[in-house]
């Protein structure tokens, strides 16, 4: 089954390779208060009614909308959206200008007496030239999958165009080969913590997560891909940083 998840993930880059150049990814970070302001409510109906629906008529591509479940600094929301281009990215906030159902939308996500999030933090990524746009994965009928979101920080952008060529050049590969699912890698052109890349991932559920990362530290062609001096994590990444991730109703990752 795996191998089988593994060659439909390999055929769904091959595809999205095919029908473009690399794409460009905005994931934004919807800071919450854990309290009694209704904020996820609120911000939840505002991406499913307002910012997903009003991002596909200016052009964008919704990838997915997440909650935090384990990770620090929560509770927050996690979205993903793809640009076919850099210059796509003005077009659609130009559209979006002009667009009376998502003003709207803005208003009501504004109105009351409480603040409807905390804050907001984006970044922007160029998608690697070996998985040029994000994929989204099949929908598992009666169930969703769990998704991990990673940082990697390196120490100049050097030493990142490094760790960005292992995984052009086979880390990726091996992810797939595995079945863990890759949804996006892409290098911050824009963002906090430069130099840095962050990658998604999808399992079916935490233990295959664990199996899969256990498989993986394992795997031959891993080995020997880290082994080489000039790869070695401890020269080219000086932080890693993940959370753990579950899909709202709406988001079309699942």
């Amino acid at each position: 089954m795996l191998a089988a998840l593994g060659g439909a993930a390999l055929l769904n880059m091959q595809s999205a390779g095919e029908s473009g150049g690399n794409a460009y990814l905005e994931v934004k970070t919807w800071r919450l208060h854990n309290s009694g302001e209704s904020q996820g409510t609120r911000v939840s109906q505002f991406l499913q009614s307002g910012l997903f629906p009003a991002l596909t008529r200016a052009g964008a591509k919704p990838v997915g909308a997440f909650s935090n479940f384990i990770g620090p600094d929560g509770p927050y929301y996690v979205t993903v959206t793809q640009f076919a281009s850099f210059a796509s990215v003005q077009e659609s906030l130009t559209k979006m200008g002009a667009d009376d159902e998502y003003q709207h939308q803005l208003e009501t996500l504004g109105a009351g007496a409480q603040f409807p999030f905390v804050r907001v933090e984006s970044s922007f990524l160029r998608c690697f030239d070996k998985m040029p746009q994000a994929v989204i994965p099949p929908a598992t009928a009666g169930s969703s999958h769990v998704f991990e979101l990673r940082i990697y920080e390196s120490p100049t952008p050097l030493t990142l165009s490094r760790k960005v060529g292992m995984f052009n050049g086979g880390e990726m590969q091996i992810f797939q080969r595995l079945g863990m699912r890759p949804i996006f890698f892409g290098e911050t052109i824009i963002g906090p913590k430069q130099p840095n890349l962050m990658y998604m991932l999808s399992y079916d559920d935490l233990a295959a997560r664990d199996r899969l990362w256990q498989a993986f530290s394992q795997d031959p062609e891993w080995k020997k891909l880290s082994g080489q001096p000039a790869l070695k994590d401890s020269e080219i990444v000086n932080n890693i940083g993940n959370t753990m991730l579950r899909p709202l109703s709406f988001s079309p990752a699942r």
